[in-house]
């Protein structure tokens, strides 16, 4: 199934929109559950983003199977043709996130996001030649994701930019603002940048102004009318709006959020199956918020009002 994207058409549509990751939907037991993850997008995609991605870190990517992931990619392709470009993770060692980028490619998605390699350290020398193998190995075009273990200098990112023309996405998830000026300032518009930090919303503004036009909304998989009307208030500086959904859901959604590490995923299922769109459980490593949690949740998602 080709992809009616090329690398730079690609690249037009990312900024024109709010961005997000579809959670990847799971039964009680925790085997992968593809019928409701299809009707998780047949939701969503009447709010219109500008891209999903499948298989993100907020849908799991980590820890599907290969056969799930290809699943996930077939289906997320599927049910949103013609509407929303598909873009799909890729990760693990050099030659496992090849096979990742070549399976998304023949299920039809537009792009790839290159996650961080897998648990060891790297040198930029090694990061510049992991890079350049994924996006040598398709005619996708390739978003690096700049977080962890994957934290690129503006000169190696300009290398790898220069044998790579396919490389189109720069997306931030460390905030180190110096880092991100640095980058934009040696790439200018080669690149188009994306906010990626846990809770992107928080730095939308200051992103904005680095001139990173866009992120991705990890909360519009439960209040998607929300999401929305947040980022339309970002970019036409509605500062009133901006201050008003920050104070009254994101700073105590945060405060849940912070409470353990690899919340940011969990916290986001929890929200889901408050408004009745349940993905399931999350997977070990990550562990479900508690009763008490899902209880301070609820009134800020219900203060909001239909989403």
């Amino acid at each position: 199934m080709p992809t009616s994207f090329s690398p730079e058409q690609l690249k037009a549509v990312l900024p024109t929109g709010l961005l997000s990751f579809p959670l990847t939907d799971f039964h009680p037991n925790g085997d992968l559950n593809l019928e409701g993850y299809r009707a998780r997008l047949e939701w969503l995609a009447p709010y219109g983003t500008a891209t999903l991605f499948a298989a993100g870190g907020t849908g799991e990517f980590f820890s599907l199977t290969p056969r799930e992931f290809s699943d996930v990619a077939r289906v997320a392709v599927q049910t949103c043709e013609g509407q929303t470009p598909i873009v799909v993770g890729a990760g693990h060692g050099t030659r496992i996130a090849i096979e990742y980028a070549q399976e998304a490619e023949k299920q039809g998605a537009a792009g790839i996001l290159l996650m961080p390699p897998y648990l060891t350290e790297t040198s930029q020398a090694g990061l510049r030649a992991h890079i350049a193998a994924v996006c040598r190995s398709t005619e996708l075009g390739v978003i690096v994701y700049n977080r962890a273990n994957c934290r690129l200098t503006p000169d190696t990112l300009a290398a790898v930019a220069e044998d790579c023309p396919n490389l189109i996405g720069f997306k931030d998830g460390v905030g180190d603002i110096e880092a991100m000026v640095a980058v934009y300032n040696k790439l200018g518009d080669r690149l188009t940048y994306l906010g990626g930090l846990p809770t992107a919303e928080v730095y939308a503004q200051a992103y904005l102004a680095m001139g990173v036009p866009t992120y991705s909304s990890a909360v519009f998989n439960f209040i998607p009318k929300t999401a929305k009307e947040f980022y339309d208030a970002v970019v036409s500086k509605d500062q009133a709006t901006v201050d008003r959904i920050l104070r009254d859901f994101f700073f105590p959604y945060l405060a849940i959020r912070n409470r353990q590490p690899g919340y940011a995923v969990s916290i986001v299922k929890a929200g889901a199956t408050i408004v009745g769109h349940s993905a399931g459980p999350v997977r070990s490593p990550l562990s479900d918020l508690t009763e008490t949690e899902m209880d301070a949740l609820r009134p800020l998602i219900e203060k909001l009002g239909p989403q």
